[in-house]
């Protein structure tokens, strides 16, 4: 106990911690890293995942997999690595003076002044650039996509000053690349892949309503509003709800898909985890909250390996 109680302690905080990108950076450019959280690789997973799935879909697995696929998911990656530093240094600049009030995030650059607004605002013009970039090299379908999408990167982090379900808005941003990966390789939008968005977004809604709870009481005390305050107590049935429907969704898209019998296996291996998280999480554990956040990145990986025998 006293172990989870110390790992808690370290992981909860965004204190700067060493790690194999931070080391090999030079100095000078560690607040930048920090500011981007290219030091928290799991939310750069979390949002290429569901573009992965999307593209496995569209070339029907394997099977399909080129040249053409193998560069796609290469594009996807680097810009996923792209657009969620870019969101991470919107949703600073939105909430640099919430991040002061709260212990989890008042050593983050722009709070701590380590960083100003206007160096901020130059690095940020540079990850755009980088990524409008990699988005022209799509077809017109998934360009448009992309533009889209951007609304939503700018929106999403003031959703929690004006809903309780600014987790919502997250899975809305997080999962576009559902779309986006579809139309990449086939220059359309299917119902499909729909499909596969809705499965994307019930996810995020699940997962970061676990997150949230690592930050509720000082949520409380500044007004930040989120599914876990709203929720509470009652979170666990919720979740299990967010949960089903994407595993639904998921199996919906197999079947419409054709999808051999191997992929509802391996779906189903996917809905065990997610009842092992249920089972494995406390609501008032912020260490344990932390730990099943981030194992979501193992589902997603689980769905990919599903994907691939679609």
């Amino acid at each position: 106990m006293a172990k989870e109680t110390e790992n808690h302690q370290n992981d909860k905080s965004d204190i700067k911690k060493t790690s194999l990108i931070i080391n090999i950076l030079p100095k000078w450019a560690h607040p930048y890293a920090y500011l981007s959280r290219i030091d928290r690789p799991v939310g750069i997973w979390l949002l290429l995942i569901p573009s992965i799935w999307s593209i496995l879909l569209a070339c029907k697995g394997f099977a399909g997999i080129g040249l053409q696929e193998i560069t796609i998911i290469i594009l996807f990656t680097l810009g996923s690595i792209t657009m969620r530093s870019a969101g991470c240094i919107i949703n600073d600049l939105w909430d640099k003076e919430f991040d002061k009030k709260v212990e989890r995030t008042a050593s983050r650059p722009l709070a701590s002044g380590e960083i100003t607004t206007k160096q901020a605002i130059k690095f940020l013009i540079i990850l755009l650039l980088i990524s409008l970039a990699i988005l022209l090299q799509f077809n017109k379908t998934t360009i448009i996509l992309g533009m889209c999408s951007i609304i939503l990167v700018i929106i999403y982090p003031l959703m929690k000053r004006w809903t309780w379900w600014p987790q919502t808005f997250l899975g809305l941003t997080f999962n576009f690349g559902a779309l986006m990966g579809y139309s990449a390789v086939t220059d359309e939008i299917s119902i499909s892949s729909i499909l596969l968005y809705i499965a994307g977004i019930l996810w995020t809604m699940g997962y970061d309503t676990i997150y949230a709870f690592m930050d509720k009481k000082d949520d409380e005390i500044i007004g930040i509003r989120s599914t876990a305050r709203l929720l509470d107590v009652n979170a666990k049935p919720w979740i299990a709800a967010f949960y089903s429907v994407t595993i639904s969704a998921l199996i919906l898209t197999g079947i419409l898909s054709g999808a051999s019998f191997i992929f509802f296996i391996i779906i189903l291996a996917g809905a065990i985890h997610m009842i092992w998280q249920l089972t494995y999480w406390k609501i008032d554990n912020s260490y344990k909250s932390l730990k099943i956040f981030k194992s979501n990145r193992d589902f997603g990986i689980i769905i990919i390996i599903a994907f691939l025998f679609i």
